[in-house]
């Protein structure tokens, strides 16, 4: 019954938030993810530890508390979008992205081998899904299975329809599939700058050795896919914007697995490099390093 509640509520809040105009659905997220900052949960030194390191260590700590609150603020803006999204909205919203590099992916597509597109959980990044799909390129994701089966559904059924299909981190049968929309030429799209099923590989990221996942660098190197890492951010007001980069080269090793921890490396580096472009838009709300056992949860 608890699950059944908690959907429901879910469904309510996107029946309410998808009869507002843009405007009022993206204030008012803001508004509650502002409400978010200044109550100091308990995530709250553990989100200022994600910004002080991605900002700086010379940064002040009224900055590190500036970025924080911005980083509550863009959260909320992000669920509201998602409870505000409808098939009548997908239009607009693709017509309010810019499009930065976009290039890079007629190149990849050009060539056949398929496309594993990196993102972090930066921004709206289900935007990406949505106008690939726009531009004639379906792409297959994987997403956390819930302990709410009742909502992983609905994000299923949401993510369907902006154009993304899913598959699930417990599917036993997720690599293969991966592998199969890779191997026809088609595209993936993975976030990579969390390891959610802890089976990743350890890289630096951000100065301190963590775990991140291993699929993104391990199929584009298996299958000969492009791998392309791309940034989406909220515009100030409304809209998106998408940066597509360019695609990164595999290193020439001896071995795949060399090959695969050269990568892993690389794709770190550039997955930083998008996150600082604008800090406080990454959505990170969990612990990602060992050092984050310091803060209680």
């Amino acid at each position: 019954m608890k699950k059944l509640g908690v959907y429901y509520a879910f469904r309510a809040a996107a029946a309410i938030f998808g009869v507002f105009p843009e405007s009022w659905m993206r204030n008012i997220g803001e508004w509650l993810g502002r409400r978010g900052a200044a109550r100091k949960s308990t995530k709250h030194p553990l989100v200022t530890g994600h910004m002080r390191r991605v900002i700086g260590a010379d940064a002040s700590e009224a900055e590190i508390d500036a970025a924080v609150d911005k980083m509550y603020e863009s959260y909320g803006r992000y669920w509201a979008e998602t409870f505000w999204l409808r098939p009548r909205h997908h239009q607009g919203i693709g017509d309010r992205v810019e499009r930065i590099g976009f290039h890079h992916i007629d190149v990849a597509t050009a060539d056949g081998k398929g496309i594993v597109f990196a993102l972090p959980h930066l921004g709206s990044w289900e935007t990406a899904g949505l106008v690939a799909d726009q531009i004639g390129i379906r792409v297959l994701a994987v997403a956390e299975d819930l302990s709410n089966e009742h909502i992983t559904n609905w994000f299923i059924k949401i993510r369907n329809a902006l154009g993304i299909d899913i598959v699930l981190t417990t599917d036993p049968q997720r690599r293969s599939k991966l592998i199969r929309r890779l191997k026809a030429g088609g595209s993936i799209a993975l976030l990579a700058d969390r390891d959610v099923t802890g089976t990743g590989l350890n890289v630096v990221f951000f100065g301190e050795e963590t775990s991140m996942p291993s699929g993104p660098v391990g199929l584009a190197a298996l299958t000969g896919a492009a791998l392309i890492p791309v940034g989406t951010y909220f515009q100030k007001g409304a809209g998106h914007r998408i940066v597509v980069h360019p695609p990164i080269p595999m290193p020439e090793t001896q071995t795949r697995d060399e090959r695969i921890k050269k990568g892993a490396a690389l794709l770190a580096t550039k997955l930083e490099e998008i996150i600082r472009e604008d800090p406080p838009q990454w959505h990170l709300f969990q612990p990602n390093w060992p050092s984050d056992r310091q803060y209680k949860q």
